[in-house]
C-alpha cells in the first residue's frame, strides 16, 4: 500500500495469514500440516499402488510403475517421497508393523505353542505382508540361536524386472544390532517368542530359526493374477512348508 509521501510500503501479514502460511509448510513444532482432501487421496493411491507394485515386482520396481498404477504423475509421487528409498522405507515399516501386530495377536490368543505359530504364519501369508518385508530381516540371527548356518544359503528372492528366476546367494547373517529397518527389532522379538515356545514344546524342528519363519512368510504368498488361484496356491504351499517345520517322527 502507499504510505505518506507516496512511498510504497509492504503490509505486514495478519496473524491469520501467518497461521495459514505456516499450515501450508508445517505446523507448530515442525509437525506436518494436515493434507488437503485431494492431496490425502493421492497419497493413499500412491501407497496402495506401491504395495501392489513392490509386492509383485519387488523393491527394484521403478517409481514410474508406482505412479502408473496410482494413476498420478511421477512428479506427484516425488512430491510426497523425495526419493525411492523414502517410499520403500515407508512401505517396509508399515508392513513390518502389521506383521508384528499379527504375531502379538497369535501370541496372546493361542495358549498352545504350535497353534500360535501356525496361526501367525497363516494370517501373515493371507495378508500378503511377507512379500514386503525388508530383505535384511531375512538374514538376521538372534543371539539365542546357536544353530550354525550353512556355508552357502540359497533362497528365492524378490523378482526384479529382467530377472531370470535364478536363486541368489544371500550375504552372511546379520545381528539384530546391525539392522537398519524401523520396527524390525520388535517383529523379531515377538516372532522369536513364538519360535522359542514351539521349539521348547518339541513341536518345531530345533534348527528352525526366526529368519526361517519369516522366510516362509515371504515365499508362501505367490503373486498370481487371479485372486482365488493365489489364495489356493498360498494355502497349499503353506501347508507343505508348515509340515516341513515340524520335527520328524522317529
Amino acid at each position: 500500500m502507499r504510505g505518506g509521501g507516496g512511498q510504497v510500503t509492504t503490509a505486514r501479514p495478519t496473524a491469520a495469514q501467518a497461521a495459514s502460511a505456516q499450515a501450508g509448510s508445517g505446523g507448530a513444532g515442525g509437525r506436518p500440516a494436515p493434507l488437503r482432501v485431494d492431496a490425502q487421496r493421492n497419497l493413499e493411491h500412491v501407497l496402495r499402488a506401491a504395495r501392489e507394485v513392490f509386492g509383485e515386482l519387488g523393491y527394484g520396481a521403478p517409481m514410474e510403475d508406482v505412479a502408473r498404477r496410482a494413476r498420478v504423475g511421477v512428479g506427484t509421487v516425488y512430491r510426497r517421497f523425495p526419493s525411492k528409498d523414502v517410499l520403500v522405507r515407508r512401505i517396509a515399516e508399515e508392513e513390518t508393523s502389521r506383521l508384528t501386530d499379527q504375531a502379538r495377536t497369535a501370541l496372546g490368543q493361542e495358549d498352545e505353542p504350535w497353534p500360535a505359530l501356525s496361526r501367525f504364519l497363516r494370517t501373515s501369508v493371507a495378508s500378503g505382508a511377507g512379500r514386503l518385508l525388508p530383505p535384511q530381516v531375512l538374514r538376521v540371527r538372534m543371539a539365542s540361536e546357536e544353530v550354525a548356518p550353512p556355508a552357502e544359503t540359497r533362497v528365492p528372492h524378490q523378482r526384479h524386472p529382467g530377472d531370470e528366476g535364478e536363486p541368489r546367494v544371500i550375504e552372511p547373517r546379520l545381528s539384530v544390532e546391525e539392522l537398519d529397518a524401523p520396527g524390525a527389532v520388535e517383529l523379531l522379538d515377538v516372532v522369536g517368542q513364538l519360535v522359542e515356545r514351539a521349539r521348547a514344546a518339541g513341536e518345531l524342528r530345533h534348527d528352525v530359526t526366526v529368519a526361517d519363519v519369516l522366510l516362509v512368510i515371504a515365499t508362501a504368498a505367490p503373486s498370481l493374477p487371479d485372486a482365488a488361484q493365489q489364495a489356493a496356491a498360498s494355502a497349499r504351499l503353506l501347508d507343505i512348508l508348515l509340515e516341513g517345520l515340524r520335527p520328524r517322527a522317529l
